[in-house]
């Protein structure tokens, strides 16, 4: 009989400590192991994770081969909302327990996607970089009020409804379009219900705010980019494949887009991002930092806890993702 697993292992670090999940852990009789190799070497993570009960990943691909070579494996929390990392139809056929922490930076990624809307309708980056030649002139011709425009929002899940919740004393109308949310969430939130392609015409200002998942990968592509009515700013904070990176450039060329504000990429490795993006003149681009703030992340930390000790339990809990 194969022996029961007491090891919890830490697979991607970046957190100051890990000592919450280590003491609510260890009451249960679980013993916390963090990950200290290169975050590169995928062979490694396997034989580290081997021997593990349950496994927290950020960024690491858990896939049917690394979860096939973790025998004892009983459950899997991904740090953050999204989980496309995870091969969640791999881990049920093996009776594994999946879960994300939804909802833990709301107000974080709403205030970020903001941010970005203020700092690319503005200007912001633009006039600071050129402060002494643009002093008292505006850094673009084409800049506008919110007050007169209109938000798109494409999910309106919970951190598309708190940006919506803050943006509708913002802007002159909020519009959104997601096809898995109920009607009674859009009158609630004041947002009006359209689908993608009205979304994409009216729009001033669009915020993505959806899931990566096979459907909304290269959703905002060369023809969502032709369907655009008003030259908007798009904005996304939520994943980087949402946008196809070259759609969005020519966009960019062709005077399609306005300009972006973007927090995520293609790829989470800063070398591997493509230099027209950081480099252009109306793109805004930050490290996928919108996650973040002092409240967030103890709040994520202490909620992934919190579900791997409830499901190694055997009970049930919201972000259970199978």
């Amino acid at each position: 009989m194969q022996k029961q697993s007491s090891k919890i292992a830490v697979l991607d670090t970046g957190y100051d400590h890990y000592q919450y999940e280590s003491d609510l852990l260890a009451q249960a009789g679980y013993e916390l192991k963090v990950y200290q190799g290169s975050n590169d070497d995928h062979d490694a993570k396997i034989r580290f994770a081997a021997d593990a009960a349950g496994l927290f990943v950020r960024w690491t691909q858990i896939d049917e081969v690394f979860i096939t070579a973790c025998p004892n494996l009983k459950v899997i929390i991904r740090y953050g909302a999204g989980y496309e990392n995870i091969d969640i139809n791999a881990a049920s056929h093996k009776n594994i327990s999946v879960a994300n922490v939804g909802g833990y930076g709301n107000h974080s990624v709403s205030d970020h996607a903001l941010s970005l809307i203020y700092a690319n309708t503005r200007g912001l980056f633009r006039g600071n970089a050129n402060f002494q030649s643009l002093f008292g002139s505006a850094p673009f011709d084409d800049m506008f009020e919110l007050h007169r425009k209109t938000l798109g929002i494409i999910g309106l899940g919970r951190i598309g409804g708190t940006l919506a919740n803050k943006a509708v004393g913002l802007f002159k109308n909020v519009i959104a379009s997601d096809p898995y949310i109920p009607d009674s969430r859009f009158n609630d939130l004041s947002v009006e219900k359209v689908n993608l392609e009205d979304l994409l015409q009216q729009s001033h200002v669009i915020s993505i705010h959806c899931n990566l998942t096979p459907e909304t990968t290269h959703l905002i592509n060369n023809k969502a980019f032709s369907k655009l009515g008003q030259k908007p700013y798009i904005i996304n904070t939520a994943r980087g494949p949402v946008i196809d990176t070259k759609a969005l450039l020519k966009a960019l060329e062709n005077g399609q887009v306005r300009g972006a504000g973007l927090d995520v990429f293609d790829s989470e490795l800063p070398a591997k991002i493509d230099q027209r993006i950081l480099n252009h003149p109306r793109i805004i681009a930050t490290g996928h930092y919108a996650w973040y703030s002092e409240n967030s992340v103890d709040e994520l930390q202490k909620r992934a806890a919190h579900n791997m000790a409830s499901l190694l339990k055997g009970n049930k809990i919201e972000d259970c993702l199978n």
